[in-house]
C-alpha cells in the first residue's frame, strides 16, 4: 500500500501544480470565482482519478484476471459520475463553469500525461524469472537435462 501512495503523489503532485497555476489565471482572468473554479475543477479530478487509480491497483493486486475489464468500468464509472456531477453544478453561481471546465480538462491532461511518462519510466518485469523453476519437477536447483 506504501508503494501505491508513493505512486499516487507523484501523480497528483504535477497535477495539484497545473490546478494551483490554472487558479492562479482563472483568478486573474474571472476573479474570485474563477479561482474557485479552477480549484474546485482540480479538486475534482484529483478526487476522481485518486479513486480510480485506487481501486485499480486493489483490483490488480487482488484479481488479476479482471484487470483489463476492471479498467474499462472504472473509467466508465468515472465519466458518468462525473455527468452526474457536471449536471449537479450547471446551474450554480458559486464560480465560473467556464474556467472550471478549463482548469478540469488541464488537470486531466496533466495527471494522465504524469501517469504515462512515469509508466514509461518503470522497470516492470514483463517475464517472470522465477517461472522455469516453478514449472519444474523437484521445484528449483537441478541441471536441466535438454
Amino acid at each position: 500500500m506504501q508503494s501505491d501512495m508513493r505512486e499516487l503523489l507523484r501523480i497528483a503532485t504535477p497535477t495539484a501544480a497545473v490546478g494551483a497555476i490554472a487558479t492562479l489565471v482563472g483568478g486573474l482572468v474571472a476573479g474570485g470565482e474563477g479561482a474557485i473554479g479552477a480549484a474546485v475543477g482540480c479538486v475534482v479530478v484529483i478526487v476522481f482519478m485518486t479513486l480510480g487509480l485506487l481501486a485499480l491497483n486493489w483490483v490488480g493486486k487482488n484479481m488479476p484476471h479482471l484487470f483489463q475489464g476492471m479498467g474499462l468500468m472504472i473509467y466508465s464509472a468515472q465519466l458518468v459520475l462525473l455527468l452526474i456531477f457536471i449536471l449537479s453544478i450547471r446551474n450554480t453561481s458559486l464560480f465560473d463553469l467556464q474556467v472550471f471546465a478549463l482548469s478540469l480538462v488541464a488537470a486531466v491532461i496533466a495527471w494522465i500525461t504524469t501517469q504515462a511518462v512515469l509508466h514509461a519510466r518503470s522497470q516492470t518485469l514483463y517475464v517472470d524469472p522465477d517461472a522455469d523453476t516453478r514449472n519444474r519437477p523437484g521445484g528449483a536447483g537441478g541441471d536441466r537435462d535438454e
